[in-house]
């Protein structure tokens, strides 16, 4: 009974696919971390925080699909670190545009 529940869960958390409204949250989130370990923190707001993660997510998302790897296979653990990846890659990328530190 308990591993029938367990893969029960994990078969729902293997097929998650957020909607538009958990792809917000995931992207702030992710958004935020990604600030903090870059050190922008102080200069992004929570707008910029939520449109670095969902760009970085989505960013990340298809570079993922260019080697066959569909991040809703893998449940909202693997989505989160995509969207954290991206948005580390994307602040990166404008700091060394924009020439900041």
């Amino acid at each position: 009974m308990v591993a029938q529940n367990a893969d029960t869960v994990m078969l729902a958390s293997a097929n998650f696919s957020p909607g538009w409204f958990a792809w917000i949250i995931i992207g702030g989130l992710a958004g935020w971390i990604a600030s903090k370990i870059m050190g922008t923190d102080k200069d992004m707001g929570i707008i910029k925080n939520v449109l670095a993660g969902v760009i970085g997510g989505w960013l990340g998302g298809y570079v993922l699909r260019l080697f066959d790897v569909q991040t809703g296979t893998f449940g909202w653990i693997l989505t989160f670190l995509t969207a954290l990846v991206g948005a580390c890659v994307l602040i990166g990328a404008v700091k060394l545009v924009t020439g900041r530190k």
